[in-house]
């Protein structure tokens, strides 16, 4: 099943549950077999041997579930370390399942024994989950729902961050539906203020994207402010893309003498913690390219989805200039979303 977004939380015959930020799964369990399937059917089952074990201790002996793949580390969700699982070979996942364990939320019941339940009402197999699935116990979880629309509008004002995208309504009546959007998610739309340190050209002319920069929180009184990437403004329309690239001309003179990104590649890959240069290697390849650094002096108000890993993982979306705030203004901390309380009930060591 897939979801379609709204901009407000529906009122009615709904269950509601948190939204997470990991790899949709399906678990299909015949006795001794486990097999974890992505989207388009892929096998996901070799990327996450540390949940096999758990898998055949805890779920019934023929079913299949539907759920979300998982990483928990520092506080938050991962969804770098997840996905890394994708791109690692046998013995780096091996790796990655030692010092950044997988977890399994759980949320429909698809099949049970012999009997297929896709037609079944959402509140029919949601009372079945909890007969069979009601005393899972860390990796696999049973995700928090509610039919209360009050409780649910509680979560998207407090689940913002920490790996929760905001909130899921699912019609209780509704049955399982396969590749059609029948779902409602309702997704977080957040702001924030950064640098402009340069821009791309867009093969047709003008601004590709704008690459965006925060400072850290509290920069030392004794050194300069350290200016790191956190990734793209993008999205604009051939019209804005030609205005952009108007209005940017008189900050590129000596955007690139002074400039604190004088290597792009370099500066992306040590963004963040120093335990995160490995991981950004593949942002790095994405990211760079040919740019024009422009001086740091712009800022921008921007909307965004998930920033993750010290980045925004999706491309931002420009909003308006702050000709108003200074670019050493335009820090980490507004960013910076603490994890509710519920995720330590659930990732009590993450």
């Amino acid at each position: 099943m897939l979801a379609k977004a709204s901009k407000g939380l529906p009122v009615g015959d709904f269950l509601y549950e948190p939204k997470w930020d990991g790899l949709r799964c399906l678990v299909f369990r015949d006795g001794t077999t486990i097999e974890l399937l992505g989207r388009n059917e892929k096998s996901l089952t070799k990327f996450f041997p540390d949940l096999v074990a758990s898998l055949l201790e805890q779920l019934p002996q023929k079913c299949v579930l539907d759920g979300e793949l998982l990483v928990a580390a520092d506080g938050r969700l991962d969804f770098d370390l997840l996905s890394q699982r994708l791109q690692s070979n046998a013995a780096q996942v091996e790796q990655l399942a030692q010092s950044a364990p997988a977890s399994l939320m759980v949320f429909d019941l698809l099949a049970l024994a012999e009997q297929d339940l896709r037609r079944d009402p959402l509140a029919d197999r949601r009372k079945l989950l909890l007969d069979c699935c009601k005393d899972l116990s860390a990796p696999l979880h049973l995700t928090p729902a509610t039919v209360d629309a009050v409780v649910a509008q509680d979560w998207y004002d407090r689940f913002r961050g920490s790996g929760f995208d905001g909130v899921m309504a699912k019609a209780l009546e509704g049955t399982y539906v396969e590749d059609k959007r029948t779902q409602i998610k309702v997704k977080h739309h957040q702001t924030a203020d950064c640098v402009v340190a340069g821009y791309r050209v867009h093969p047709e002319g003008g601004v590709a994207s704008l690459l965006l920069g925060l400072y850290a929180d509290n920069p030392s009184a004794s050194s300069a402010p350290n200016l790191q990437p956190v990734g793209l403004c993008s999205g604009f329309a051939a019209s804005q893309r030609r205005t952009l690239a108007a209005e940017l001309t008189e900050y590129e003179e000596g955007g690139h003498a002074a400039h604190p990104w004088p290597d792009l590649t370099k500066a992306v890959l040590r963004s963040g913690p120093q335990e995160m240069e490995g991981r950004n290697k593949t942002w790095a390849a994405a990211i760079s390219g040919e740019w024009v650094p422009l001086r740091c002096e712009l800022v921008v108000e921007l909307t965004y989805e998930n920033f993750t890993s010290a980045r925004f993982r999706q491309a931002a979306r420009f909003v308006r200039w702050r000709p108003d705030k200074s670019p050493t203004d335009c820090r980490f901390d507004q960013v910076d979303q603490p994890a509710p309380a519920e995720y330590q009930a659930l990732f009590p060591e993450a």
